[in-house]
């Protein structure tokens, strides 16, 4: 036998045992979570919902949030500080990936050399070093990876997709403008009394890859306001509707990226604007253009979506504002297909969640897969690198994908 064929044989001998191991125990699926902040309980909770599942085993820098966690998964979950004891378990068939930002790649790749199939909470990563090593370590285990683009689930996207834009209706489009404004998110304070760390929280294993620095309980219960933990309204919401563009319209590599903004009001110490707009050029001739802002919350209702703007009309979707769901107006010029809304549903990684709990058991791609992960993600470090640089950032061909 050849080499390659050797290693062909084993992880096809790999992929069937994990299949099998999936089987068992009544068919229920064994998971593991790494990173139980809010994040990773809400998608405990809801694969809860969805049956079938176990959690073994949850892994957290904070005792709270691992206490909380284990409390959630059931008294035989066992409490672990270092990812790396947990994906060392022969009994799990996945992992949740729900850590900052900064985390995810260097967890991702060990967890599928273990073995695990992978849930990647979005965005996949920042930089495309990490994205090509997520890709280059599915390619090589056969692993299933979801990323949690859970746009990619919600009925209001999907079938706006099938009636308007998998017909043909929407004809040419040349504009898709994407928003996301008035999110809480990025005006969070941390807890009274957290001037000083917890005794139970390991500040160095949670700032890990990322840059070494003091205790900043701003930077742990807020890290979406920094570039090096969730990239701030860029990468850390942008891409939610910059992935239901690219899931829209098929897009993939970008061309080149400008971005502008800054701090207008939050001069907290962030390192990220709290208004921002950014522009991606695509070689489909597409432009995509993202706005954000989080001034106005909480006192006005979150928003966030796309709206197409191509020779058929204009086709928009909304994440939040549930009665306009979609909305298709068409171009009597060039489309006979008549106006038409729905209704939405409200965001939930619930789809997201079976789709890759169904993928789990039948070995075929997810939804959000970890090349879609990696070109919605690459869209966004465009355009960070833009606003970091202020210039326009050129899509370099060393970031992609092989073939």
């Amino acid at each position: 036998m050849s080499e390659a064929s050797r290693r062909t044989f084993l992880a096809n001998s790999a992929t069937a045992l994990s299949a099998s191991r999936a089987w068992g125990a009544a068919g229920r699926i064994r998971v593991g979570v790494i990173g139980t902040g809010g994040r990773g309980q809400y998608l405990m909770k809801e694969l809860l919902k969805l049956g079938g599942v176990d959690f073994p085993a949850v892994c957290d820098v904070y005792d709270v949030r691992r206490a909380d966690a284990a409390r959630i998964a059931g008294a035989a979950a066992e409490q672990y500080v270092e990812y790396k004891d947990v994906i060392a378990r022969k009994d799990l068939d996945a992992v949740i990936v729900a850590t900052p930002d900064h985390w995810h790649a260097r967890i991702a790749v060990d967890a599928m050399h273990a073995g695990k199939d992978v849930y990647i909470e979005k965005p996949m990563v920042h930089f495309p070093k990490d994205g090509l090593a997520i890709v280059k370590a599915a390619r090589e285990t056969r692993r299933i990876v979801q990323v949690g683009m859970q746009g990619r689930g919600l009925p209001q996207f999907v079938e706006a997709k099938q009636k308007f834009i998998d017909s043909g209706a929407i004809g040419k489009v040349g504009l898709a403008r994407t928003w996301y404004t008035s999110n809480t998110g990025y005006i969070q304070t941390p807890p009274p009394g957290m001037d000083k760390k917890p005794g139970g929280l390991d500040w160095e294993r949670w700032t890990g890859p990322g840059p070494k620095v003091p205790w900043n309980a701003n930077i742990f219960f807020s890290p979406y306001k920094w570039l090096h933990y969730d990239g701030g309204m860029i990468m850390g919401i942008g891409i939610h509707v910059v992935d239901s563009a690219h899931h829209w319209l098929g897009l993939s590599r970008p061309l080149s990226a400008v971005s502008g903004g800054g701090i207008a009001y939050y001069d907290d110490g962030r390192d990220t604007p709290d208004v921002v707009t950014f522009i991606v050029e695509y070689p489909q001739k597409v432009t995509l253009t993202f706005t954000a802002e989080c001034l106005s919350a909480p006192g006005v209702r979150t928003s966030a979506g796309v709206e197409l703007r191509g020779t058929g009309g204009t086709l928009s979707a909304e994440r939040y504002i549930q009665q306009t769901g979609y909305v298709y107006t068409p171009n009597a010029r060039f489309s006979k297909v008549p106006a038409e809304s729905g209704g939405g549903t409200p965001a939930s990684a619930a789809n997201v969640l079976q789709n890759w709990l169904d993928c789990i058991k039948s070995r075929k791609k997810t939804i959000a897969n970890e090349e879609e992960g990696y070109w919605s993600a690459m869209a966004c470090f465009l355009a960070a690198q833009a606003f970091r640089t202020r210039t326009r950032v050129n899509w370099d061909p060393k970031w992609d994908l092989p073939a």
